[in-house]
């Protein structure tokens, strides 16, 4: 067996700005805030969110009979409880829940941004994925983040400013969703929403570190800059922060629509914000009026007799999840236990072998050809599993040849995603299951604020180069029209056609480790939801083992005498779970690395 000597590499928490373009996505997409997050640094909450906190900081997940809502702040939880208590649907208090997170936690996800969403219907069992995200303007060009001399930006001289800003797609996709499945009378949707931003909210741990550690790199736009920094001094924990151009945006929304949003006042200053910025974008009022919502087939590989369902391209997050799974089903992963090296060993070089197709084969599949079938075909899995049957690393690792209904060939993508993401799971009280990832990328995203929300900067999930180094064109390049890839992964668990976990995470290209291990804890280690996603997080992408610090020494002495190099780094996941029991009863976790909770009633 190989021997190799522990290496603990401590990785910078989030891309510093002269990071290449060339070097793939190896950093974590948000740093670690290490706060022991109290119900008082959150601002006056309910009994019952108290209380999911306690539980959560005793490790045990909360139940319910009727419905669950597990988000990433207490106070959107509460408006999705209040939705769903209220009798409305999933869909409902999905709205509630996203417009309350944008406010309350900008850097992460709001209108401004994209997500993919997946729902079960309980009636029909119908499983429907939605892609609303953000697409590149027709003005865009293949050099768009190739410097005057043909190079690659700098990441962040391409992130900062208009460049990057895609059309946003989450207003479409909340009246979409509402359109589909809404009960609830849509404006009151907008009500929790309204009054936190026209009264204040309370600045969070997490949201004022992460304006603290921006420092100037926020402040390269004057609305941004007003809004973070009143005073000149970053927003502080604890203190009340109103945005009363957010709750102007959202009356807009609750009466007109997402039209609203993608025409006239708003969508007149989300153009000139990126046309204005100092590093000006391409996006304009066309762009806004032409965006839609797409329908996709969803992605769906076995596992234990369970039928695990995502999104598929232009989201890589179902398919590489699945095919994480799909190669693991014939090892017992449950008899050799969470803590044993060759677990990992065989989930680590699995999710390696994935990230390599990934990187070679997955984009936007209305504009290039994927071999989206042949990824998932259980022969290919079957046969990229005998690659696991050893006992050591594997030495490396290349893209299979999965079967394609028509030839292509691509080169070898190594573009950023660094997401600041969020993710909602939702059970409501007709047993209809909603699990939704939500971005603006970057923390921060563009740093381009108006109307109250700030603008994404999705264009930076493109590769910003057209061909790799052998000369072969790259699948995820940037084209007009054309929706970056994501790894956001939105699942949905069945077994028997009926829902049993509805899991997702934020963490750039991490978020399908997270996922997958999630999925394992539960099924294979008979974890409850709030351990499954409270586990250590143990993540392989691309040859180096990511471990969070206290990991086991047997654990990391194993997994060193493997030959893996292991970088400990923080592993800022945020699952937030929900698992429906044969009896229809509901448990909910929540990430205890973020300031989630689950409530259930």
């Amino acid at each position: 067996m190989a021997r190799a000597t522990l290496a603990l590499v401590l990785l910078l928490g989030s891309a510093p700005s002269g990071f290449s373009q060339q070097a793939t996505d190896a950093v974590a997409p948000e740093a670690a805030t290490n706060i022991d997050t109290q119900a008082g640094d959150l601002g006056p909450l309910s009994d019952a969110a108290r209380a999911a906190l306690t539980a959560k900081a005793e490790g045990r997940p909360v139940t319910g009979q009727g419905w669950m809502v597990s988000a990433a702040h207490p106070l959107a939880v509460e408006a999705g409880a209040r939705v769903l208590a209220g009798g409305g649907s999933a869909a409902d208090a999905m709205v509630a829940v996203q417009t309350v997170l944008g406010l309350i936690e900008p850097q992460s996800s709001g209108l401004g941004g994209g997500a993919f969403l997946v729902w079960h219907d309980a009636e029909t069992g119908a499983l429907t994925t939605l892609d609303a995200r953000e697409t590149a303007p027709m003005a865009a060009t293949p050099t768009l983040f190739l410097t005057e001399d043909g190079q690659p930006m700098e990441f962040m001289d391409a992130v900062v400013g208009g460049r990057s800003v895609g059309t946003p797609g989450t207003p479409a996709l909340l009246e979409e969703a509402h359109r589909r499945w809404g009960k609830a009378n849509w404006s009151g949707l907008f009500d929790d929403a309204i009054r936190l931003a026209e009264g204040g909210f309370t600045v969070s741990p997490r949201l004022a570190s992460q304006v603290a550690e921006e420092g100037e790199a926020l402040q390269a736009d004057p609305a941004t800059t007003a809004y973070f920094f009143p005073g000149g001094q970053a927003v502080a924990t604890g203190t009340m922060l109103k945005n009363p151009a957010y709750a102007d945006t959202l009356r807009t929304l609750a009466a007109q629509g997402a039209d609203g949003f993608y025409k006239g006042a708003v969508a007149e200053g989300i153009v000139a914000a990126v046309r204005g910025a100092d590093n000006p974008g391409g996006l304009s009022m066309g762009d806004l009026a032409a965006y839609r919502v797409v329908e996709r087939p969803a992605v769906c590989v076995e596992y234990r007799a369970h039928d695990v369902c995502g999104m598929g391209p232009p989201s890589s997050g179902g398919l590489t999840v699945g095919q994480i799974l799909g190669m693991l089903g014939g090892y017992d992963l449950a008899a050799l236990g969470a803590e044993n090296p060759e677990s990992w060993r065989l989930i680590g070089d699995a999710s390696r072998l994935a990230f390599a197709d990934r990187g070679r084969f997955m984009a936007d599949s209305d504009h290039v050809p994927m071999p989206t079938q042949g990824l998932i075909d259980p022969a290919y899995l079957a046969e990229r599993a005998k690659l696991l049957a050893g006992d050591d690393s594997l030495p490396e690792v290349s893209a299979g040849s999965p079967g394609w209904s028509h030839a292509a060939l691509w080169g070898q993508d190594a573009s950023l995603e660094l997401p600041s993401t969020t993710h909602v799971s939702i059970v409501d009280g007709d047993g209809n299951a909603l699990a939704m990832t939500t971005t603006i990328e970057n923390g921060f995203g563009s740093r381009l604020m108006t109307g109250g929300f700030l603008l994404n900067n999705e264009l930076t999930d493109f590769s910003f180069e057209t061909h790799d180094e052998a000369g072969w064109p790259i699948a995820n390049a940037v084209a007009p029209g054309k929706r970056p890839r994501s790894s956001m992964a939105p699942t949905i668990v069945l077994k028997d056609g009926r829902p049993v976990m509805v899991i997702g995470s934020p963490g750039g290209s991490r978020i399908i480790g997270y996922v997958a291990r999630a999925i394992i804890a539960h099924l294979d280690w008979g974890m409850d939801i709030q351990k499954a996603v409270a586990a250590p997080n143990i993540v392989n992408r691309f040859g180096p083992m990511d471990v969070e610090a206290g990991l086991p020494a047997a654990l990391a002495e194993g997994l060193a005498a493997m030959g893996y190099e292991l970088n400990e780094t923080d592993l800022t996941s945020g699952l937030q779970g929900i698992v429906i029991g044969p009896d229809g009863a509901l448990s909910g976790g929540a990430d205890p690395r973020r300031e989630g909770i689950a409530l259930g009633g």
